[in-house]
């Protein structure tokens, strides 16, 4: 934990601390839906198939080597070049084809992941198709923000899946949570009726950096050494982002984001279908995970 960093500063250690496992709960829907509650996540520890989870970072990278950015025969070492842009001039498409391989669907919309999500919303539930694949390499990282802006049009009852697709050390920039922030009354009530494709002159993100928010709250960040088959989840009103990825090895990080809600509720068609079009109408092309791997960014 102590090689955690936020825009290359470590992060005092007295304002960060592990999430709590509550992978023992996964068989009682009620007491996790209250332990999703209560602490406004829930890292699930070893409750996917590691090795579904491990071939869809396999498919991933392969089509990363593919593009020049992966080297061949490696666990996800970064090039530093790109031919993705040369190879693939349509990047939209190009990410789109990644983000719907066979295997990475097989973990992200599983039967495993379905089960899961069914106990931790207390009903049957759907996946959105429209996921957030994403990959990262030194100098890339995602700020503070709250989900609401983005997926809450139809309703605020979607829940965010954090699934690492292999393991994800705390210096590779896993993701981080501010602890209490869905009792952040002041933040939550100014966020009502915010949608971030339509409100162009208000920011997603909390405008800081995770440890002065932090400190500013009186408040601690969560995060943790993700394993393979592990996965963390929240809703709209969790606080989140990640931290740096500061490894020195090169390997890349791979996480996907996939929401999920109960079939009782009505449907954001932006994010659902063969040919979602995602927060802004252009589909896969929007994000960032798009771009190629030697192209810095800093999400939200």
């Amino acid at each position: 934990m102590h090689r955690a960093r936020v825009k290359g500063t470590p992060v005092p250690p007295s304002i960060l601390a592990e999430m709590r496992d509550s992978a023992s709960l996964v068989r009682d829907p009620a007491a996790l839906c209250a332990r999703l509650e209560s602490d406004g996540y829930l890292l699930l520890r070893g409750v996917l198939d590691a090795s579904l989870v491990n071939a869809a970072r396999a498919e991933v990278l392969k089509r990363l080597e593919k593009v020049g950015e992966i080297v061949p025969g490696t666990d996800g070492i970064f090039t530093g070049t790109s031919s993705r842009r040369t190879l693939e001039p349509d990047l939209g498409t190009f990410w789109k084809s990644v983000s719907e391989g066979t295997r990475l669907r097989a973990a992200t919309h599983g039967a495993e992941i379905a089960n899961i999500m069914s106990a931790a919303l207390g009903e049957s539930v759907r996946a959105q198709d429209y996921v957030f694949l994403r990959v990262g390499v030194n100098g890339r990282g995602t700020g503070l923000h709250y989900d609401y802006p983005f997926f809450a049009r139809a309703h605020d009852q979607v829940r965010t899946v954090w699934l690492p697709l292999g393991d994800v050390a705390v210096e590779q920039g896993p993701l981080v949570i501010v602890e209490g922030s869905h009792h952040f009354t002041d933040l939550i009530d100014a966020m009502q009726g915010f949608d971030v494709s339509e409100d162009t002159t208000r920011k997603a993100d909390l405008g800081t950096d995770a440890i002065s928010f932090a400190i500013s709250r009186g408040t601690r960040l969560l995060t943790t050494n993700f394993a393979a088959g592990d996965l963390a989840l929240f809703g709209m009103y969790t606080a989140h982002g990640s931290l740096d990825h500061c490894e020195a090895s090169g390997r890349v990080r791979v996480s996907c984001d996939v929401r999920w809600q109960a079939k009782s509720m009505p449907v954001d068609d932006r994010y659902f279908g063969t040919n979602p079009r995602g927060t802004t109408g252009i589909g896969y092309g929007e994000l960032n995970g798009a771009k190629p791997l030697d192209q810095p960014w800093h999400e939200r």
